[in-house]
């Protein structure tokens, strides 16, 4: 139900604008409601019901629970409007399943500091909204009398409803209805007096007439409880045992009278703490001498009440006491505002995380929260902004809709960039009901992406993890428990917290986020450097959240270099930096060197998905910056030394080469490697074929062994010589050698056996699953091209397809090997022309490298040709009868 928003209200002067406290659609709530509501009713009527059974597991409450700001109390007074009056309900919530005659009694009880409430009021508050049955319930209301006189002596019980709004709220028949219980006692007792009789007196005459078991109070007499509790002494822990009285009265009530009391408590953070319980066991006690009623309550935090440990600090504990509570799931894995719904399955877990809007529910409550004329005040472009800031959270909405007025008021129309904005009001509702340790706690992991306990504790610099399991207990951590790291923070509280201006107590300086941000590298350093080896999960995990905070603080580099080395010796490419804080393009803004690893990471994972030019631009921007340490500078030079080479930039390649070969490190013989590729491009086979037994494992001698043998037409050499590449890559672990090396034996075995061509490629395809190797991608591809020459005849469409993606990647040689196999193709099938044309592509793509192709092109046709470009290792002539031999045998098979 739409009410009027006050705040707003007296927020402007135009009297055209329409301020209405939009409630967004709730639905997957409702329907849990309405499902375990009708559980309950039924229940309740069932044959084996006992109201006065006090060891029976109890069903008969439902827990909402969310970050402050999530709307959980509008959610609260909506089930009520909607429970009390079926007009109230929205029609997207749909027909509740019980019967339509049931008669339901909503009470809402708002436990907050603010409201004033304290366990009496809560007490009287169900009893004054009982008055509406029309009839006393003795038991009760005697017990009542006499804990009111008691405690109050002197001072009438209706004064007391009237000045707390129970008497405004709900009428003036409590009273009434109270002291004619107490009439009618004293009535069937004989006694003197009727409505002045004082509660006190009754009480010994009646707990003598149960005793006895007189007929004149037959009535209550099968309240068995009923005498022990007139007998005890009439204090607060007595009151807390009076509701079983209250649930017997409803019990008998005839079917006439009978109703569902549905108790929302709401704002149940406010009762206690995890170390002062005395409240809440008292309204434990309340929902568990209730069976007969729904509780639903609506807090930050789930209900501990199933958790064993408990026992002591509450009367009834553990997950057969409460089934439902206990299987309550860790946040963000249970229902969502458009969670799962229950339909018609009982609902079994009890407790359920209310979650963020959607973003169609936020710009639908911005769309109607202001209007004029029945048109939304708020722009749509504003409204995106602010939905997208929001991350769901309905107390960003309302902030944010009073930042729209706030600036109209200043005589200038709001634009989508004023809501690029945190509110610090936000920090103050997140913190209000954590402790110290848990404050400082929540603001060191909003350092990180995500944390675990020991993670966050280190963090926060705290000696001990009890602050950092409660931490992970609140709504606004949730959990991925298939992360590295299951814990993260909600996205809005934890940009809000790093963003926002801090007006609090204990606000940060920004000497205290530095010295946070300094724990939590250290923290990660230790997490890889303890960690099993060469576990790639956690390597990529801890770069990321450390590259992030030494590139935001601009700390020393530390154990990053160690693990950026480790990064690029698998060569996976995995995504490892966050984007650009500035929105900048890359290497905008690089100062630092931790800027710059993050750069050059970032680059070296990107050029997996972008043309190498881009690659190289970024590359030679850092390399001239000269922010890297002299080791990773040579990684950066090694690199773009790479991408000159794809780009068909030989000579430029080769100097970076030289330089890093020189500087002796780490990746000196990786470019002693990428020295002989430049040699076997350019045709000098001799020079290439040299180098190779000097290169070992580190420079990856058997790979370059296969690349130099297979365009000397010996396919044979070539695969066993990247079999062994492979197997010493396995035996390395190292996963992108391995899957390159495979890759490479199945286009060399593509062109002598197409069918066990086909099963190297299927190997070749499974070692790449999980990693990003694009290079290696498009050689697999080529060799499924080889594999099907002359037998298929959408060959050169395919071929075709494939050669806008390797232009896409602006890579030379996977084109260059490309045309290969189309010449292979054509020279099997005897096309004449189209092998020409070939042949003619492949010389003008030379440009220096790659010239000897098409001296293979020829070869396969048997065309007469020139003293070829390259120095082969064997003559000529040996080198023509491989090829030739190769397109006659497949094209035999062909013909089969």
């Amino acid at each position: 139900m739409a009410g009027r928003d006050l705040r707003a209200l007296f927020s402007s002067n135009d009297r055209s604008v329409s301020t209405t406290e939009a409630f967004t659609n709730r639905q997957a709530q409702w329907e849990l409601v309405a499902a375990a509501l009708a559980e309950h009713m039924a229940r309740v009527a069932g044959p084996g019901f006992d109201v006065e059974d006090l060891e029976a597991p109890r069903d008969n409450v439902l827990v909402f629970h969310g970050i402050g700001g999530i709307g959980k109390t509008t959610l609260s007074r909506k089930l009520e409007a909607a429970l009390g009056r079926a007009e109230h309900r929205p029609a997207q919530w749909g027909e509740p399943a019980w019967p339509a005659t049931a008669r339901i009694l909503p009470v809402r009880i708002d436990l907050s500091h603010s409201a004033g409430g304290d366990f009496e009021h809560l007490v009287l508050t169900i009893r004054a909204a009982l008055a509406v049955i029309g009839r006393p319930l003795p038991a009760f209301d005697l017990a009542l009398r006499r804990y009111w006189e008691h405690q109050h002596p002197g001072e009438p019980l209706e004064d007391y409803l009237q000045r707390g709004g129970l008497a405004a709220r709900f009428g003036k028949a409590m009273p009434q209805q109270m002291q004619s219980a107490l009439a009618d006692v004293a009535q069937a007792l004989l006694l003197p007096g009727t409505v002045g009789t004082a509660a006190g007196a009754l009480v010994g005459s009646l707990t003598r007439a149960l005793r006895e078991r007189r007929q004149t109070v037959r009535a209550l007499a099968d309240c068995f409880r009923l005498a022990d509790l007139l007998e005890a002494e009439p204090d607060l822990d007595a009151l807390s045992f009076y509701p079983h009285l209250l649930a017997w009265e409803l019990d008998r009530l005839p079917e006439s009278k009978k109703v569902t009391s549905v108790i929302l408590l709401d704002t149940f953070e406010d009762v206690g703490d995890r170390t002062h319980r005395d409240l809440e066991r008292l309204i434990q006690r309340v929902v568990w001498l209730m069976p007969n009623c729904f509780f639903i309550v609506t807090g930050r935090s789930r209900l501990q009440w199933a958790e064993p440990a408990l026992q002591g600090q509450l009367d009834y504990t553990g997950p057969t006491t409460w089934p439902g509570l206990a299987i309550a799931s860790r946040p963000g894995t249970v229902p969502h505002a458009r969670g799962i719904l229950p339909g018609t399955a009982p609902v079994r877990d009890r407790q359920v995380l209310v979650g963020d809007f959607a973003p169609e529910d936020c710009d639908d409550y911005l769309a109607r929260r202001l209007e004029t004329d029945g048109t939304p005040l708020i722009p749509p472009p504003v409204r995106e902004v602010i939905t997208r800031r929001s991350h769901g959270l309905p107390l960003y909405l309302d902030l944010s809709v009073m930042r729209f007025l706030e600036l109209r008021r200043t005589g200038r129309t709001p634009e989508p960039a004023d809501f690029e904005h945190d509110f610090g009001a936000l920090i103050a509702r997140t913190l209000a009901d954590l402790t110290p340790d848990e404050r400082h706690l929540l603001r060191s992991v909003s350092l990180l992406d995500a944390f675990d306990t020991t993670l966050a504790t280190q963090t926060a610099g705290l000696t001990h993890q009890a602050a950092a399991r409660r931490l992970i207990e609140r709504p606004f951590v949730s959990e991925n428990p298939f992360g590295l790291w299951p814990y993260y923070l909600h996205g809005l509280i934890r940009s809000t917290l790093r963003g926002a201006d801090d007006h609090t107590d204990d606000r940060w300086t920004p000497a205290d986020w530095q010295a946070a941000a300094v724990r939590a590298l250290a923290a990660l350093g230790e997490q890889w450097t303890a960690g099993p080896e060469r576990d790639r999960l956690l390597l990529v995990g801890c770069l990321r959240q450390g590259l992030a905070l030494a590139r935001d603080f601009r700390l020393e580099l530390g154990w990053l270099t160690d693990a950026a080395w480790a990064y690029v010796s698998d060569s996976v490419w995995e995504p490892v930096t966050p984007p650009s804080r500035d929105g900048h393009g890359a290497g905008a803004g690089v100062e630092t060197a931790a800027e710059a690893l993050a750069e050059l990471l970032s680059t070296l994972a990107r050029r997996q998905h972008e043309h190498r030019s881009l690659t190289a631009d970024r590359l030679t921007a850092l390399t001239t910056a000269g922010l890297l340490p002299a080791g990773l500078q040579e990684m950066a030079v090694y690199y773009l030394a790479k991408a000159q080479r794809d780009l068909g930039r030989s000579a430029d390649s080769r100097r970076g080469m030289q330089y890093v070969a020189d500087a002796g490190g780490r990746l000196a013989p990786a470019a002693r490697r990428g020295l002989a590729h430049l040699a076997r491009l350019a045709g000098d086979f001799p020079t290439a074929h040299a180098v190779v037994p000097t290169l070992g494992w580190p420079g990856r001698q058997h790979r370059v062994d296969g690349d130099i043998w297979w365009p000397h037409g010996d396919m044979h050499r070539a695969a066993t010589a990247y079999e062994a590449a492979r197997a010493e890559a396995e035996q390395h672990g190292v996963a992108g050698e391995r899957a390159t090396s495979q890759a490479q034996r199945a286009f060399a075995l593509a062109f002598t056996d197409p069918a066990l061509a086909d099963e190297e490629l299927d190997l070749a395809q499974q070692l790449l699953t999980g990693l990003d190797l694009r290079a290696t991608t498009l050689t697999t591809k080529i060799a499924a091209l080889v594999r099907d020459a002359g037998t298929h005849h959408d060959l050169p469409g395919r071929a075709d397809v494939l050669r806008a993606e390797i232009r896409t990647a602006g890579l030379r040689a996977p084109e260059a090997a490309l045309d290969l196999a189309l010449a292979f193709h054509h020279a099997v099938r005897e096309d004449s022309p189209n092998s020409a044309a070939v042949a003619e592509r492949l010389e003008q793509l030379a440009g220096g490298d790659y010239a000897y192709y098409a001296d293979i092109a020829g070869f396969m046709t048997g065309r007469p040709a020139p003293a070829t470009s390259a120095r082969w290792i064997e003559d000529e002539e040996t080198v023509r009868t491989r090829w030739q031999q190769l397109v006659a045998a497949r094209r035999a098979l062909t013909r089969r």
